[in-house]
């Protein structure tokens, strides 16, 4: 998984700052060490993604240095979960407690219900060895992998290009920046997908209308084509149901965001 740093206002960095001098711990959002411990108790769906509870550790918490949300409503939750799975399966490729835990993935009989059965599926009868070579070939690869997950890429047609500058210099507004050992850029489909999960979880406390605004203009446009090709990819036998997974979920929250938001709404209540 990637590594950010949420740096915070100035007055925030310099509190930080002493506070690191003293406990000598780095204040890096790096999932992979997260113990499930700190993370707050999800309440269960009994539909299409309870599975994704055994996932909880790879959520983007901070051990030090941040508050954690008092409270986060189901939806959210869910929706952090979702992001956190696909952030996680496009960052690296799982390993074998991670395909066991997926493998108990449960589903209703909707679209996306029935993507988290076929990829629950398809982990119960997949092997480590066979989803890395399976993830270098769709990725990696020899010079390069049969998808560029990248949103420079499928907006532009090239690496590195405006809309990395853009994402950047939002992503800075924010006060959340790439770590020095992190060497993908910011617009890889997977540290996307893992900024949403910060913003759904609270983790990062944006409004929901500034959450509106970053899909939209740094996901929308593109990384639904992403998941297709990833669906229809030659390499793809695992990452396939991942793919119809991320598809539909991206689908899902494209219609929600043209829902009015929280704030929205309470103001037409008001007026």
């Amino acid at each position: 998984m990637t590594a950010l740093t949420h740096t915070g206002t100035k007055k925030e960095r310099n509190e930080k700052d002493d506070r690191t001098r003293q406990e000598a711990v780095p204040d890096v959002l790096e999932v992979s060490q997260l113990p499930t411990s700190k993370l707050p108790n999800f309440p269960a769906r009994p539909l299409s993604i309870q599975g994704v509870m055994d996932l909880e550790r790879e959520m983007l918490w901070s051990e030090c240095g941040h508050e954690k949300p008092l409270e986060i409503d189901s939806v959210d939750a869910h929706r952090a979960q979702e992001y956190s799975l696909l952030a996680m399966l496009l960052s690296r490729s799982p390993d074998a407690a991670t395909l066991k835990r997926i493998a108990k993935l449960g589903g209703d009989a909707t679209p996306l219900g029935l993507a988290h059965l076929a990829l629950a599926q398809t982990a119960a009868t997949a092997s480590v060895e066979r989803v890395a070579r399976e993830y270098f070939t769709l990725f990696i690869g020899v010079g390069r992998g049969e998808l560029l997950p990248y949103g420079s890429y499928y907006l532009t047609g090239f690496l590195n290009e405006r809309p990395l500058a853009r994402l950047r210099e939002d992503l800075r507004r924010q006060g959340i920046e790439r770590t020095e050992a992190q060497a993908e850029p910011e617009d890889h489909a997977a540290t996307l997908c893992e900024i949403m999960a910060g913003m759904a979880s609270g983790q990062f406390q944006i409004p929901d209308i500034m959450q509106r605004r970053f899909f939209e203009k740094h996901l929308a446009s593109w990384i639904g084509r992403f998941f297709a090709d990833l669906e229809r990819a030659e390499a793809a036998e695992f990452y396939r149901p991942v793919g119809s997974l991320g598809r539909l979920f991206v689908e899902t929250e494209t219609e929600a965001f043209m829902l009015p938001t929280r704030a929205e709404a309470r103001n037409r209540e008001e007026t």
